[in-house]
């Protein structure tokens, strides 16, 4: 696991090695053990390093036999030891035992078609210095970042943005077409960032620069896509569950490759509990595990992480967030991650890392599961009301419809815990997706709001990338098309946010239920296996409930949950709520003033919860000053300390 960055220019120039070395140093934290750089007059390439596997020879920039092959690489190929003997007897030469001189040689023996080859997370860069061509390639999933820049004379690249903007070629400017969905879901779904100009290399996808002739080309392909649904096999609940188990050790098993000690992040949720389990079995010493909680017991799993933790026996370790440790923290953890910080529990990911990088340089996590097997209660809630909607429609004629609606908003017959739940069900709700589905479980401005704070802005644009790949599948279930949509957007995002706060603490995170053929087997799975009787991730519970006590397996989902809406009650928040309507920041110079100010003064009566909607503003707000406004300096202490004081973090 480590840090990339790098640039080629059209035209040759004099290497310039300040310029690569400030670009890799602003990203150590990826990799605070070694750095390399390899230049000519064409391309500059640099690595941080952060050694797991192969310590003592896996440096890199790393080249080929002779030298014509360069890579700077940025991940884990799980199956690299498998790789080299097929490599070895096509004639390859190996200097060292890592995965990173198998990517190199496979690239050489099969081009771009190497990245079938592979099973791990990475994100790389090889330049041909003999054909001046750059070669780049990120991961099936998007476990692992890769963000360019390119002007047509200029192509720059890094694992994290503000290595970019490093370079005298780059400046920081703001997207604000791509207001509308961040107001909406808290993140940006396609390739282009709030940067201008600055895109991602989107998951599944490689990247060929060629700079050899009169007209530079950049050219960008699809590898690898989330299969459609299989038809159902022929086959009884209990091949399935054992296919599932056989294949969720094995992957478990594979990531545990590793030169270094390694842990597992414990939430006392199924699927983080599953994997503590297996690994325990798996494992020769004790495994290590570690969770984060807050001191307001509500918001807290800790009780179920120390019950996994006792039942199957590991060396567990808590840390507890504060009020003040959050919001103070805030602020380097927008700048780690470089884009606004979608969730709250992005911040206590950050705390557990830093927690678990004191013992362990390899920690296992749980993401991706409910992506894959239905376990967020949105799937099964939309289910219902687009089952009920249908018939709905048929028994009661559309004026009548639209009178019941406007009365379950409004209506004083109701009270107003009734009406807050019949607005959401199809009684109270707008009959397409965006009301029924994405305003209802996603947007924390629905499209009325989104319309009073931005009223210059198109509001079809906030929606536009879910519905690409909603109607990618529209031929498959209703179930597969919620899924694959949150697989292609949701899940990305959840990944970098995995990735950029471990990696702000040099701690390695590894995704075993994101196996790319774990993932193809999911989609093969039946529908009424994921989710059954209302109840998700069905097949994974039966999976693994010889592991796990039964009320672990079996109980509600939280979440993650963190308490910010009792923090946002708290008077400390002035602070924040003061910082939101400040006059010289970004959402005054882009959002309808009067409709922000009237959020905080809604919030602080004390008769609305705007929680979602004023996270989404302060994160924005935040990340304006550290990267637009020039108020990193005021922020970078933290946002509740007194002036001048900084915080611990």
């Amino acid at each position: 696991m480590c840090g990339i960055a790098g640039f080629v220019t059209v035209r040759p120039t004099e290497p310039n090695r300040h310029l690569i070395e400030r670009m890799t140093e602003i990203i150590r934290h990826r990799g605070p053990d070694d750095s390399g750089f390899y230049q000519d007059n064409w391309a500059s390439l640099g690595h941080r390093r952060l050694s797991i596997v192969d310590l003592a020879t896996g440096r890199q920039p790393m080249s080929n036999e002779d030298g014509g092959l360069w890579i700077i690489y940025n991940g884990e190929i799980f199956n690299h030891a498998d790789l080299r003997p097929i490599l070895e007897q096509a004639g390859h030469r190996y200097a060292t035992r890592c995965d990173t001189e198998t990517i190199l040689h496979a690239f050489e023996q099969y081009g771009p078609q190497c990245l079938d080859r592979f099973r791990g997370m990475f994100s790389f860069a090889i330049w041909d210095k003999n054909a001046r061509r750059l070669f780049c390639a990120r991961d099936r999933l998007g476990k692992k970042p890769f963000y360019y820049y390119w002007d047509g004379s200029l192509f720059a690249f890094a694992s994290e943005i503000k290595a970019l903007l490093e370079h005298p070629g780059i400046s920081a400017s703001f997207e604000e077409s791509l207001l509308p969905e961040y107001l909406a879901f808290g993140y940006v779904s396609e390739e282009r960032t709030l940067f201008s100009r600055i895109r991602k290399l989107m998951p599944g996808h490689h990247l060929t620069l060629d700079v050899s002739g009169e007209r530079p080309a950049l050219e960008i392909r699809q590898y690898w896509e989330i299969p459609e649904a299989a038809p159902t096999e022929k086959r009884d609940d209990q091949s399935w569950i054992r296919e599932c188990r056989q294949r969720l050790e094995e992957t478990v098993r594979m990531r545990l490759m590793s030169d270094v000690p390694l842990g597992m992040f414990l939430s006392g949720g199924l699927d983080s509990s599953a994997i503590a389990a297996l690994m325990r079995r798996m494992v020769g010493g004790p495994v290590k595990t570690f969770s984060v909680g807050y001191p307001e017991a509500p918001y807290s799993e800790l009780s179920y992480a120390r019950r996994v933790a006792e039942a199957i026996g590991t060396e567990h370790h808590e840390v507890v967030v504060g009020m003040e440790d959050f919001f103070n923290a805030l602020p380097r953890l927008v700048w780690h991650e470089d884009e606004p910080i979608a969730w709250p529990s992005s911040v206590s990911l950050y705390f557990v890392s830093k927690l678990a990088v004191e013992q362990v340089k390899v920690a296992l996590t749980g993401e991706g599961s409910d992506e894959m097997f239905a376990g967020y209660g949105r799937y099964r809630f939309y289910l219902w009301n687009e089952h009920w909607m249908r018939r709905y429609r048929m028994a009661v004629p559309g004026p009548l419809r639209r009178a019941i609606r406007a009365a379950v908003a409004s209506s004083p017959l109701l009270s107003a815990g009734v009406r807050r739940k019949l607005q959401h069900t199809f009684v109270g709700l707008g009959e397409d997706l965006e009301s029924l589905y994405l305003d209802n479980f996603y947007s924390a401005f629905p499209g009325v709001e989104r319309a009073a704070l931005l009223p210059a802005a198109d509001g079809a644009s906030a929606y536009a990338n879910f519905h690409r790949y909603w109607d990618q599948r529209g031929a498959g279930p209703l179930l597969d098309r919620m899924l694959f949509a949150d697989q292609k957007t949701y899940l990305v995002e959840l990944l970098m946010k995995q990735d950029q706060m471990s990696m702000a603490t040099s701690l390695e995170s590894r995704v075993p239920f994101l196996d790319h053929e774990f993932v193809e087997f999911s989609t093969r799975v039946p529908a009424d296996l994921k989710l059954r009787h209302g109840e998700g991730k069905y097949i994974v519970k039966k999976a693994v409930e010889d592991l796990l006590p039964a009320e672990i397996v079996y109980r509600k989902k939280m979440g993650f949950p963190t308490p910010l809406r009792q923090w946002l009650r708290d008077p400390r928040a002035d602070r924040l709520f003061g910082l939101l309507t400040a006059r010289d920041g970004l959402l005054a110079a882009y959002l309808d003033r009067q409709q922000v100010e009237s959020l905080v003064e809604r919030q602080k009566g004390g008769r609305y919860d705007l929680t979602d909607r004023l996270w989404r503003l302060l994160n924005l707000q935040l990340w304006g000053d550290l990267f637009l406004t020039g108020k990193r300096d005021e922020r970078w202490g933290g946002l509740l300390l007194p002036a001048g004081a900084r915080a611990a973090v």
